[in-house]
């Protein structure tokens, strides 16, 4: 009776864990993106802080805090979206995937953010009705941006991070750029004038900042996975719908901002409303604006992603591919295999042959005619 070997314990067996080639990848770059975030957040709080002190007191105040509101809470949702990434791959590498801690860390980093935030508006801006409400309102969006940094596939998030913040830094410095495209679009003296350049000129911001972050956010993700493929061949490939998430990601977070903005400022957007019909006229106007312009961020984002991405897939093989396809010379018909003796002498073993050979002589009336 053979004694069989006994099968190796589960801690000690050689197959691969199950989960072993399932691993997220990290985002590359996290903690550069966050710097950067924070900083863009630290410029419109500055920024804004600039505009309230230096208006005079009362009805002006409110109306700037109502027109710089936009700007401060969508880099807030950025930067705590960078910043929970940043911790993200920080506690990865050191506790490993999990999900609940994944969550737990990406919260803790928007409130930090949020709490800053929150802070320096209050110890900064002037004591008015205004400045909890752009305090609460920011803090509420860091957490928002935070929470979204939890998501499993973390390249992509970082995708979403490095487009957004560069679809800010745009929209900011397209603004030099208005005034020579309102005379390129003919605006002119009457009003209809003005309003059509007026579309063309937001449509063509909309416009250039989608593809801007379309080849934003698939840059970064060709550079995570050249990155994490020179550290492990074995890395599994982002799909499509990574490219399509991060090219969209952008148009997301201004969408987002614009419900923050409606949900956590309606207050701050009333009063700036009930100044006058001027003003009520134009903060419809720009929230109008605002919401087209996620909407042409996200499409024109997503496919622009889409296609750079589909510009690096190599052609499928079909069966017409002459590499794939068997050789011709194997494939041609020889017409003398349906003579006797021919084609088993030329192709089969020697040995063989040589007895079909001999069958062939010994009986003369199976042998070739023509011979």
């Amino acid at each position: 009776m053979t004694k069989q070997p006994s099968r190796p314990p589960a801690a000690e067996s050689d197959e691969p864990a199950v989960n072993a080639g399932t691993r997220p990848l990290p985002a590359p770059g996290a903690t550069v993106l966050a710097l950067l975030a924070l900083g863009w957040l630290a410029a419109m709080l500055w920024s804004t802080r600039e505009a309230i002190n230096s208006a005079a007191a009362g009805v002006t105040a409110i109306s700037l805090s109502a027109f710089a509101l936009p700007g401060v809470i969508s880099a807030a949702l950025v930067a705590g979206a960078g910043v929970a990434l940043a911790g993200g791959n920080l506690l990865a590498r050191r506790y490993g995937d999990w999900a609940t801690l994944r969550f737990a860390g990406a919260i803790g980093g928007g409130m930090l953010v949020g709490l800053a935030a929150a802070v320096a508006i209050n110890l900064t801006y002037f004591d008015t009705s205004t400045t909890n409400v752009i305090a609460g309102t920011t803090a509420a969006a860091a957490i928002i941006g935070g929470a979204l940094a939890a998501a499993r596939t973390a390249p992509a998030i970082g995708a979403v991070v490095t487009a957004a913040l560069g679809t800010l830094i745009f929209v900011v410095a397209f603004s030099r750029a208005r005034d020579p495209l309102f005379d390129l679009f003919g605006a002119g003296d009457s009003q209809e004038s003005l309003i059509s350049a007026a579309k063309w000129v937001s449509r063509t911001e909309s416009l250039v900042a989608g593809i801007l972050a379309g080849l934003l956010a698939f840059g970064y993700l060709t550079w995570a996975r050249r990155r994490a493929v020179r550290r492990d061949p074995d890395a599994p490939a982002l799909r499509w719908p990574a490219y399509l998430i991060a090219g969209a990601g952008p148009g997301l977070l201004l969408l987002l901002a614009e419900v923050i903005i409606r949900v956590g400022g309606r207050s701050l957007l009333d009063l700036a409303s009930a100044l006058s019909e001027a003003d009520a006229v134009a903060q419809t106007s720009l929230g109008t604006s605002r919401v087209d312009n996620g909407i042409w961020v996200l499409f024109v984002g997503a496919l622009t992603a889409l296609i750079a991405f589909g510009r690096t897939l190599s052609p499928a093989h079909t069966d017409d591919d002459p590499a794939d396809s068997p050789s011709p010379v194997a494939d041609q018909a020889d017409p003398e295999d349906d003579k006797p003796g021919y084609a088993k002498a030329y192709d089969a073993d020697p040995t063989e042959t040589s007895d079909d050979a001999q069958a062939v002589d010994a009986d003369p009336a199976k042998a070739d005619p023509a011979r």
